[in-house]
């Protein structure tokens, strides 16, 4: 018995050791990433792929697999087609479906000049003449429908229009679907060219009827996105659908359509703004994810049809996790995709009557043994108008109440998007907090989960309450006898890079060091220059040189950043991506140089092929690294 029990402490010292290692960029970049593919066509397996990042090949490679639902094993996938229904081909098997760039306008050099085949030269007369991190080519991708027994037989159905299906530029074959009569491909695109294109969000559904190529619009009228449709088993229409035109963070509803009305699911519930949905197997609801408190959550909805009742929603799920993707129905059971603060992505099977969980697959649990895990925890917090601010809090491994920590104030990005347990590759708290440095990161003015109220008061008013309630939860975490007050930094990218340049103008000495990525630092040349002008439109209130406009005036002098450039006196790191057409990057050069002139400590990391976002492996591993030389440095 002695000796068991010496052996037994004997493994637990060697387990224990076995933990002792912390998250580090070189680790994070080692995590396999998963994502559902589907199920299989009897419902008995999930079919899923595995990406791995090789940071010296500086690319992924990526295998697919598929796991039992009955015994949880896992087997390598040969042949997709043998276990997944292919969802291009029509229901009654004759046709196909299919994208691909067709040339419809001119507007490169050689298009004007066919013998001066070596210019590279565009010429425009209109805008949306770039997007995302593309520029326009003249090019637009189109569906076809062809006739599997003659492949020769092949239909472009938006022939000579200049508008893109998929949508730009997240937009893929979800885009363009079935009706179950395969009489109809419905899809997604929006039918305005250049600067009427640049300046609206109204995408609409399309019906296409094989039998005589008409066209109608589903959806006229309806001027926000429309987006994502679906059939059920009794051949009635769901799709996602905002309200107001130009206004992309409108609250996002589920809408029916059977044929002769549609009815608005979610309209009935202020929290609901739905990310993603699927029908139930029998078509009588709908099980859809939408942030709540912090998280995202499961939830489901019934569908009256033609009856009088109203939508029932239920929510499934509940915990400290974000319920990420929805893969499909086996059953009482929803495979899901779940995340949390501390572990990357990997599938789960929901029981949907009461919501438990079981995890199917493990990917990367041979990393998460190694290392210690974060302490997280939420905090609610005052804010200046009496208001309850949820944030979460991130804790270092080993954490001790009685040590004083460098700590961080995260500003989140969108600005109307959720800041729930996502597990970011760059963002990633979990690597923060190993470093030594307590996060804090709220959900200020602007996120959805907590009612439209709040989260449209951020709109046309980028620096009033949302700056208080930074600043609230800062001041919040300071009194904490763990922070050190002499060591606290503000990071974030896009509307965060703007709080950062915004705060370092503004924020009275709290703060020893920023790190802006990507952010906006001037809005008139960021409404000059970036390529959805609804947007700026929208949330500026309206154009630089509407002079009388009080909105304008507000976000454009007011609530400017490059305004309070003069209060400058703080350490600043910047990154900037050469192709981020959305914040172009005349915002990050403009603050780098200021803060040079200035003679204020500061940093530019310029990435000439990374857009809004960082998708190189070996740039990624240069920006956490300069990220953590530059906290080491300025705040240690």
């Amino acid at each position: 018995m002695k000796k068991t029990s010496f052996l037994l402490a004997i493994l637990s010292i060697c387990i224990s050791s076995i933990a002792q290692e912390k998250m580090t960029p070189e680790l994070l970049w080692k995590l396999n990433r998963v994502s559902g593919i589907g199920l299989s066509k009897d419902k008995k397996y999930v079919v899923y792929n595995v990406s791995t990042p090789n940071v010296e090949n500086n690319k992924s490679s990526s295998k697919k697999y598929f796991i039992s639902l009955a015994d949880g094993k896992n087997y390598p996938l040969v042949n997709i087609d043998s276990l997944l229904k292919d969802n291009t081909i029509s229901p009654d098997g004759k046709y196909k479906l299919s994208d691909e760039p067709v040339k419809i306008k001119k507007n490169r050099g050689e298009d004007y000049y066919p013998s001066l085949t070596k210019s590279n030269v565009f010429i425009f007369d209109n805008l949306n003449n770039r997007h995302w991190d593309t520029w326009e080519d003249g090019n637009f991708d189109h569906v076809f429908i062809t006739e599997l027994a003659n492949p020769s037989n092949k239909t472009d159905i938006n022939i000579n229009e200049p508008y893109d299906c998929p949508t730009k530029p997240f937009g893929g074959s979800e885009d363009y679907i079935w009706s179950p009569d395969s009489k109809k491909v419905i899809y997604v695109t929006k039918k305005k060219y250049g600067t009427e294109y640049a300046t609206s969000t109204n995408t609409d559904l399309y019906a296409y009827d094989i039998a005589n190529k008409t066209t109608t619009n589903i959806t006229e009228g309806m001027m926000g996105y429309d987006i994502n449709p679906s059939f059920n088993s009794k051949n009635q229409l769901a799709w996602l659908s905002m309200r107001r035109e130009g206004y992309e963070a409108d609250k996002q509803d589920i809408i029916v359509w059977n044929g002769i009305t549609k009815m608005n699911l979610t309209q009935q519930n202020d929290l609901i703004h739905v990310e993603g949905f699927i029908w139930s197997d029998d078509g009588n609801k709908i099980f859809f994810y939408a942030p709540i408190d912090g998280t995202l959550q499961l939830f489901e909805v019934t569908y009256p049809g033609l009856t009088k009742m109203m939508p029932i929603i239920r929510q499934i799920t509940k915990g400290d996790f974000d319920i990420s993707g929805i893969i499909g129905q086996s059953g009482n059971q929803l495979i899901v995709s779940r995340t949390d603060i501390n572990h990357a992505a990997e599938l789960f099977a929901v029981n949907i009557a009461n919501g438990t969980m079981k995890q199917l697959t493990h990917t990367n649990d041979d990393i998460y043994a190694r290392i210690k895990l974060s302490k997280v925890e939420k905090r609610i917090i005052k804010t200046t108008d009496d208001k309850d601010m949820l944030a979460w809090v991130i804790y270092p491994p080993d954490f001790d109440p009685n040590k004083k920590y460098p700590t961080l104030l995260y500003c989140q990005g969108g600005p109307q998007s959720a800041l729930t347990q996502f597990y970011s590759f760059r963002w990633n708290f979990q690597l923060m907090a190993a470093n030594g440095y307590i996060i804090i990161a709220p959900n200020r003015r602007g996120m959805p989960g907590h009612g439209t109220e709040w989260n449209e008061s951020i709109s046309k008013n980028w620096g009033g309450q949302v700056m208080k309630d930074y600043l609230s939860a800062i001041d919040d975490i300071s009194k904490e006898k763990y922070v050190d007050t002499t060591r606290r930094g503000c990071i974030g990218a896009s509307f965060g890079g703007y709080s950062v340049f915004y705060l370092a103008g503004t924020h009275h000495n709290r703060f020893k060091t920023f790190i802006a990525h990507d952010g906006v630092f001037d809005l008139r040349s960021m409404m000059g220059t970036t390529e959805e002008i609804w947007f700026t439109d929208w949330d500026f209130g309206g154009r630089y040189w509407e002079k009388t406009n009080a909105a304008v005036k507000k976000s454009m002098v007011r609530y400017n950043p490059i305004e309070f450039v003069d209060n400058w006196n703080t350490p600043i790191l910047i990154y900037q991506g050469g192709k981020d057409y959305r914040v172009p990057i005349e915002q990050g050069l403009q603050a780098f140089q200021a803060a040079q002139l200035r003679g204020i400590k500061s940093k530019l990391i310029y990435m000439p092929d990374e857009n809004h976002w960082v998708l190189s492996a070996q740039n990624a591993q240069i920006w956490q690294a300069e990220f953590y030389k530059w906290l080491h440095e300025t705040l240690d």
